[in-house]
């Protein structure tokens, strides 16, 4: 399969071209018509197979957009991030008069194979969440157009939309230094063993100003997993005054773990979170967070599906960038 951002659906020219007949005939064989002889039907069913061509609803003339259904995996739609992520999405889908399913895989590893093994049957492109290896996606989606979403290791075989936040984090951890704090730490994800690239930027942007990272504690992503993790990081260092978060609900728990052992957000513990939900907004003190345009991104990732799907040319690397800038509110 091509790679990178030359992934695409195989079509019905490159079987004809790998059997070494002609478009008419490959679409006899796949029919099952009578016209031509069993040793060139074989060939091109072989051909077919070893490609991984499915014939998309385009091919078979179906052309009325509302034929067109996308697969949107999502790990935790009780996450406000990708609830917001997949409203997007299907604003885009619905524009483009396009039926969208929408798969929770509750970030399970399992319900994530499950739903690659189902997906396939289902729909004409998928988008979304995953962390399976690439040859474990690529086998189960054969044939479809598939759009990665924040995936932290360079995706090779498919179409990959990557989140950039490392100068958000760069001038959010250049905020709080020169508001006077020295001693921040970070709240971190637990879904993971390996600390994750977020950690990574927020470790570089303090050196960049001339301070070492500070303690790390890991957080189930949610606002009990935040309350939890902000109560043992400061039992363990009470002189941290400033905490960066892996994501907003983090963070939200954050503050309501400041708020039940007496810390007073801004003026006794600083807070900054990732994402740029709008339940950051609800909160009080309303959050500062290294924001994403949650719309764009959902937008952008049925966009490239559709360049996909029609061949009209997908969209390049540098394109295929969401970027995060700092929003500076009431906990900083």
């Amino acid at each position: 399969m091509p790679s990178g951002t030359e992934s695409r659906r195989v079509t019905i020219h490159d079987v004809a071209r790998a059997a070494g007949v002609s478009r008419q005939t490959v679409s006899r064989a796949l029919n099952d018509k009578g016209e031509i002889d069993d040793s060139t039907k074989q060939r091109v069913l072989d051909a077919a197979l070893a490609l991984g061509y499915r014939p998309s609803r385009f091919a078979r003339g179906l052309v009325r957009q509302d034929t067109v259904s996308v697969g949107l995996v999502i790990p935790d739609l009780l996450n406000p991030f990708f609830t917001e992520v997949a409203a997007a999405a299907l604003e885009a889908a619905r524009a483009r008069g396009w039926h969208v399913l929408v798969y929770d895989t509750a970030d399970s590893a399992p319900e994530e194979l499950g739903t690659l093994q189902v997906i396939a049957s289902q729909v004409d492109a998928v988008v979304g969440y995953f962390s399976r290896p690439e040859g474990e996606i690529e086998q189960l989606t054969r044939g479809l157009p598939v759009v990665l979403i924040d995936r932290e290791d360079d995706a090779e075989r498919f179409s990959s939309i990557r989140i950039d936040g490392r100068d958000g984090v760069k001038a959010a951890m250049s905020h709080l230094v020169e508001a006077g704090h020295r001693r921040i730490g970070m709240l971190d994800h637990a879904t993971r063993a390996e600390p994750s690239v977020r950690h990574a930027w927020f470790a570089d942007a303090l050196a960049a100003c001339g301070l070492a990272a500070g303690p790390v504690c890991r957080a189930d992503q949610s606002v009990e997993g935040g309350e939890s993790a902000l109560e043992s990081l400061l039992a363990d260092h009470p002189d941290v005054t400033a905490v960066f978060t892996f994501n907003d609900i983090i963070a939200i728990g954050a503050l309501h773990g400041a708020r039940r052992i007496a810390r007073r957000v801004p003026q006794d513990l600083a807070v900054i979170g990732f994402d740029g939900v709008r339940l950051g907004t609800l909160v009080e003190p309303q959050l500062s967070t290294v924001a994403l345009d949650i719309r764009g991104l959902g937008a952008l990732a049925v966009e490239q599906a559709a360049r996909l799907l029609t061949g009209s040319g997908p969209l390049g690397p540098d394109d295929l960038v969401a970027r995060a800038e700092l929003r500076l509110r009431g906990t900083t």
